[in-house]
Formats: C-alpha cells, sequence, structure tokens
C-alpha cells in the first residue's frame, strides 16, 4: 500500500509552499493570543 503513495513523489515542488502562504501563518501566529484562568481558555486573535 505504501507504494502507492511514494511512488511518483520525486517532485519536491508538490511540497513546497507558496510564500504567501508562509507569510500568512506566521502573521497569524503573531496575531493570536492564548490566556488560559483555571480550566477555562480562551483564544483571542488580535489584529
Amino acid at each position: 500500500m505504501a507504494e502507492l503513495y511514494i511512488e511518483n513523489f520525486d517532485d519536491t515542488e508538490l511540497f513546497e509552499p507558496k510564500e504567501e502562504t508562509v507569510n500568512f501563518i506566521l502573521n497569524y501566529s503573531k496575531a493570536l493570543k492564548i490566556i488560559k484562568r483555571n480550566s477555562l481558555e480562551f483564544e483571542m486573535l488580535q489584529n
């Protein structure tokens, strides 16, 4: 079964993300704030 999935994966371009995708994820992670209070967890996006 594994051979079916790895057979044609010599082309590494399939796994390289676009620059805009990387920037989006980085900016999202910079804006995300998580606050933990007792057993509660709050997630906030700060723009």
